[in-house]
């Protein structure tokens, strides 16, 4: 039977924030939580909107270490930024890569491909289209010293102090949590009292607790991750001092570099019913899919689904870090050199005032440091002409470029060069999503590698055979057909209620054990639905505006509802469904955060939502 063929692709984006919003993600061998407070201008300190983190764990050597990417709203005052974590012990903190995330997301992000097939009953040509996401995403646009200093309360002991790229970073420690407040608001860190009771918890537990706060003359440009190395054997994801300021339903996203595939130890492990993704509109309620999932029965509100496995090569490494960049070239340069110098690097392609861009999120905050525009001057019409500013240069500030140089090395150089170091070393990368309220936010999740999971694919391709008659059968990855009338839209299949698939948890070695297994009920009710509209055809029958037997065409299918994870279907650990805001249609899903439990086999049961 001949076939017409058109492929549309779309990557699934995953909306990250909007409003005030703070990436508070931080590492530690049991508990380790991290918490942001802002003013947001009214009477007293304001918990930062957060609608989603993003964390690094690299997992395997001799030490852990945790890459936490903190995000700001520009329409907030970055001195008032402080930014709280619970620690089991004082890591060494050093600047991280903000490109290193931008292309960790780029490129294990979920994509969804629908390949549409037409019955031989007309002339129309096939085409193949590409499109974009428009899940709002991302990262495919469109798819934060005496007693009467104290007031007579007594100092706590000050573990370590020191300045980290734009940041100022203490530990403190202390039996009770009011010295530890005191010293910080004392000393220009914003507190918010809703913190005090979860900071007990942890210090309570033996946390020593560590605050950063922007340095005097850095602003919102001047952000960046934070990475904290420490020793442990395993990693956690801080979410306790994060409900204070989370939202409903928080995209949680963690990537984890290491020889072996990653899983959350004491979370459930979920693997999404494939019959509730929007196939048709390249998976565009991924996160609604993902929120019930992981709400569902067994789950609990505490889970997480994996959406990429494998080879760590899939993460482009262009604009992470470039044998040009050369802070030396920096020292005793002319000022009015200074852009020209970071066009010559890759840094900047900015010739002028419509031309002009910054190829590192960092270069603009150091210009504007070390070498601001003359008062009234807009940046857009200084820097692509320094030589017609060259008698208003603040010299002083610009050094000689010698300060620029320093902070070039620490803040851009050196960080994208361990982030390389990084992705070379470490060949295996798993990507896991969830999406989580406050009141959930209840234990931090931890997370361990099993070196016998298999792997998951970030591609899903589904083909829709569209009949004479006018519907379509669409195949999904694994192999189960869904019989759609009209083409469109995808159908709300009555009695199909179950968002997961399976609910699992994963120990240190072997297959993940299944709590809740949906496969059979599924099938059973799909099956139903196909018949009822006389799918499949009976042999021998012809459609009548066809004439044909109603076979489907041969396709590249990865596997039936048996199929091994990652083939695409709805196995949460192999599935990838976009992130919130990530719907794709060859598309890439961004949407993760997943995480594999080894402990919690019972898991808290709890009615469904969104049923």
């Amino acid at each position: 039977m001949r076939t017409k063929n058109r492929v549309w692709m779309k990557a699934v984006g995953a909306c990250v924030a909007a409003g005030v919003t703070a990436t508070l993600l931080t590492p530690n061998r049991a508990e380790a939580c991290g918490g942001t407070f802002c003013d947001g201008g009214v009477p007293g300190p304001m918990p930062v909107d957060q609608t989603g983190e993003n964390v690094i764990f690299v997992m395997g050597g001799d030490k852990a270490e945790v890459h936490i990417q903190i995000s700001y709203d520009p329409n907030t005052n970055a001195q008032k930024f402080a930014w709280m974590i619970p620690l089991t012990a004082v890591p060494d903190f050093t600047v991280g890569s903000q490109p290193l995330f931008d292309q960790m997301r780029l490129g294990s992000v979920p994509l969804y491909g629908l390949q549409t097939s037409f019955e031989s009953c007309d002339d129309s040509n096939g085409s193949v289209s590409l499109s974009e996401p428009d899940g709002g995403g991302t990262d495919f646009p469109g798819t934060t010293s005496g007693e009467d200093a104290t007031g007579g309360v007594d100092e706590p002991d000050i573990l370590l102090q020191t300045t980290v790229g734009a940041f100022d970073v203490v530990v403190l420690t202390d039996t009770e949590l009011a010295p530890i407040q005191a010293w910080l608001e004392n000393n220009g860190y914003n507190w918010d009292p809703n913190a005090a009771p979860i900071l007990e918890q942890y210090l309570a537990e033996g946390n020593v607790i560590a605050a950063l706060k922007l340095t005097n003359g850095a602003g919102i440009n001047d952000i960046h991750p934070i990475t904290l190395s420490y020793d442990s054997g395993e990693t956690c994801f801080p979410l306790r001092l994060t409900r204070i300021a989370a939202v409903e339903d928080m995209d949680i996203r963690v990537f984890v570099l290491a020889n072996d595939r990653a899983a959350p130890t004491n979370y459930q492990h979920v693997l999404v019913n494939p019959l509730k993704i929007d196939w048709l509109n390249f998976a565009i309620n991924y996160k609604e899919v993902i929120t019930n999932a992981v709400d569902a029965d067994m789950a609990g509100g505490r889970a997480f689904v994996t959406e990429y496995a494998g080879t760590s090569t899939t993460v482009p490494q262009f604009g992470i870090f470039d044998n040009l960049w050369d802070e030396q070239a920096f020292v005793d340069l002319d000022p009015i050199q200074v852009v020209n110098t970071l066009n010559a690097q890759g840094l900047a392609a900015c010739y002028d005032d419509f031309d002009c861009q910054w190829n590192h999120p960092l270069v603009f905050g150091l210009l504007l440091e070390f070498l601001p525009p003359p008062d009234g001057v807009d940046p857009i019409n200084f820097y692509p002409y320094l030589a017609n500013f060259a008698a208003d240069i603040d010299l002083v500030k610009w050094n000689n470029g010698a300060e620029f140089s320093t902070q070039m090395l620490g803040r851009i150089i050196e960080p994208g060069l361990h982030a390389v170091q990084l992705l070379d070393t470490w060949p295996y990368l798993t990507r896991m999503y969830t999406t989580i309220s406050p009141a959930e936010m209840m234990e931090d999740p931890i997370f361990h590698l099993n070196p016998d999971l298999a792997d998951v694919d970030q591609t899903r391709i589904a083909n829709n055979y569209v009949l004479c008659n006018g519907d379509a059968v669409t195949t999904l990855p694994d192999g189960r057909e869904v019989y759609v009338p009209g083409n469109f839209p995808w159908p709300d299949i009555p009695g199909e209620v179950w968002w997961e698939e399976e609910v699992q948890t994963i120990a240190l070695k072997g297959a993940p054990m299944t709590l809740v297994n949906n496969t059979a009920a599924i099938t059973k009710v799909l099956s139903e639905w196909n018949l009822s509209h006389g799918w499949p055809r009976v042999p021998g029958d012809s459609d009548s505006s066809s004439g044909t037997s109603g076979d489907l065409p041969t396709g590249d299918y990865t596997g039936g509802p048996g199929a091994s994870e990652g083939s695409g279907g709805g196995d949460a650990s192999s599935d990838g469904p976009p992130l919130a805001g990530e719907p794709g249609c060859m598309c890439n899903s961004q949407g993760g955060a997943s995480g594999l439990l080894l402990l919690g086999l019972l898991g808290l049961l709890r009615p469904r939502r969104r049923r």
